[in-house]
């Protein structure tokens, strides 16, 4: 029996149903980190979050701005590009649909590509960007985000491989097409949906 199968049968024993694991996942308690480079460390009295591309106006907030937005709680799956799945995490943070309802879309926008520090990028069209448990975020089961994470603040998309749920996030730039971010230009999906299993270029 391999590793797979064996965790399956473990969440099956514990009351999980195997249907909330995609294929080709295994179901963890860690939070692994997987990161590139130096691990950003912000400065709250400079930082901001700006929007631009296709609205009527760009906009930037800084963070008592930000933090001054309402909160609401999501308890959420989460789903890493490498293989490990994460049940029942639990965020606090501003709904991204609350995000979007401050700014004026300019007409023909198809999607958005996030930024963060660093310049990191990753793209989605807008209706996944807004679905429903969808949070900017500062917190995690209760706590502050550690750095590693995404500190102060990250994007949780939590229906699509979590390399699209961008940690340090600083805004987002809104699209009329489709542009590849930074994995997606080195061979990940442009989508990422869990449970199609698609994690590269061909999947």
């Amino acid at each position: 029996m391999s590793f797979f199968d064996r965790n399956r049968r473990e969440l099956e024993r514990s009351g999980i149903s195997p249907d909330r694991l995609p294929a080709g996942q295994y179901s963890t308690k860690r939070f692994p980190v997987l990161h590139a480079g130096p691990i950003p460390q912000a400065d709250l009295s400079t930082w901001d979050f700006s929007v631009d591309g296709l609205v009527t106006e760009p906009v930037v907030w800084t963070w008592e701005e930000f933090e001054a937005f309402p909160r609401v709680k999501v308890t959420t799956d989460i789903h890493c590009v490498t293989k490990w799945s994460k049940f029942d995490t639990q965020w606090q943070g501003v709904p991204v649909r609350d995000i979007w309802d401050r700014i004026d879309v300019s007409p023909g926008a198809t999607h958005v590509l996030v930024r963060a520090d660093h310049g990191y990028t990753a793209n989605m069209p807008i209706e996944d960007f807004l679905a429903d448990g969808n949070l900017f975020t500062n917190t995690f089961d209760g706590e502050p985000l550690a750095h590693e994470h995404g500190y102060p603040m990250r994007l949780i998309v939590p229906h699509l491989y979590f390399w699209k749920s961008v940690k340090w996030v600083r805004g987002f730039t809104v699209l009329s097409e489709d542009q590849p971010g930074f994995w997606e230009q080195n061979g990940y999906h442009m989508y990422g949906d869990p449970f199609k299993e698609q994690r590269y270029w061909n999947d």
